[in-house]
């Protein structure tokens, strides 16, 4: 079997299509603070899961739940009755960062399989390690800020298979470890799932110009030409000595298709699209490149090369029509 592709699903119509389109697994996230993509109208309820595990299995699919946020002081049931209800229902895997969690996971539920979550933003086989002997992880998530060299050093070493995110949204931050939006909102994504969340968000219309803040601080303004993207702080365009430019981070997406063949090589167990809080049509498009693409590899081997129509496809669903290997490429390593 070649590497596993799990792709998003932010509703029941999403993980219908991407098992469609050939996702081999799909991951999804309930309706509340438990997971990291919170949005108004996304995930699922209890009856949705339960209809998600049902048609995923029906199609021989895997269906993984998402509890990836860090257990609030004091609300803990709320996760807790999310890893019940997980294993009550038979999901595949259970997505999770919180160490506590895991635990309770682990010592109630030793039938249900765990996944360290990129939010547990283990960098090493060390910190694998930790988590396969205490939790009994059985496959671990590595966060986008690894390089190509690292995560094959990491691979190699690592008592669990591990998954690399494919292609989504790019953070400037080490995965769950960010506090930049809270600095502006209040709410954390590690916390409350969210980077902006829509409470704080705010658009306002002068003349032909799109204005876009976050608890009334100024984000970024969009001429009638410009797509307009959801506004987060770290992709805002700021006035820099005298420029008007992205200071933190310019919004582009990761798009690692032409390493396939390097990702397998190096042993990555599956391939991850992000996404869940993006449209169906989005999950069904990207889905069906990436399976075009996995199995073209797998009928070609050596001679893999990635089709124009693919590259196409995904440049006009990534964030600012732009595409990056992100911290996959350091020409200096």
């Amino acid at each position: 079997m070649g590497m596993e592709l799990v792709c998003p699903a932010g509703s029941l119509t999403a993980v219908k299509v991407a098992i469609d389109a050939g996702a081999d697994a799909i991951y999804v996230g309930l309706r509340d603070d438990t997971n990291a993509r919170r949005f108004a109208g996304l995930n699922l309820d209890a009856r949705e899961l339960e209809q998600a595990v049902t048609l995923a299995h029906a199609r021989r699919r895997r269906l993984f739940l998402a509890v990836n946020t860090y257990v609030r002081a004091g609300a803990g049931d709320r996760w807790e009755r999310a890893v019940e209800l997980a294993a009550r229902l038979g999901v595949d895997a259970l997505i999770v960062a919180d160490i506590g969690l895991l635990a309770h996971a682990s010592r109630n539920f030793p039938e249900l399989p765990l996944h360290l979550s990129v939010q547990g933003s283990a960098t090493n086989p060390q910190a694998l390690a930790f988590y396969h002997e205490r939790y009994g992880i059985r496959r671990a998530v590595l966060p986008r800020v690894l390089s190509l060299a690292q995560v094959a050093q990491v691979a190699q070493d690592s008592p669990v298979p591990v998954e690399v995110f494919g292609f989504g949204s790019l953070c400037i931050m080490a995965e769950g470890r960010c506090h930049l939006s809270s600095y502006l909102t209040g709410e954390s994504p590690n916390l409350g799932g969210a980077c902006s969340p829509a409470s704080a968000v705010r658009w306002e219309r002068d003349g032909d110009v799109l204005s876009s803040r976050l608890n009334d601080v100024l984000i970024d303004r969009f001429a009638p030409d410009e797509h307009a993207g959801y506004p987060t702080l770290c992709k805002g365009r700021f006035m820099v000595e005298g420029r008007r430019l992205h200071a933190i981070e310019e919004p582009a997406s990761l798009n690692t298709i032409d390493l396939i063949p390097k990702l397998a090589q190096i042993g990555v167990e599956a391939v991850k699209i992000e996404g869940r809080q993006r449209s169906p049509a989005y999950v069904e498009k990207v889905t069906r490149v990436w399976r075009e693409a996995l199995d073209a590899f797998a009928a070609t081997g050596g001679d893999f090369d990635v089709r124009p129509h693919w590259s196409r496809t995904l440049a006009g669903l990534s964030e600012g029509s732009q595409t990056t290997l992100g911290a996959y490429h350091r020409p200096w390593q």
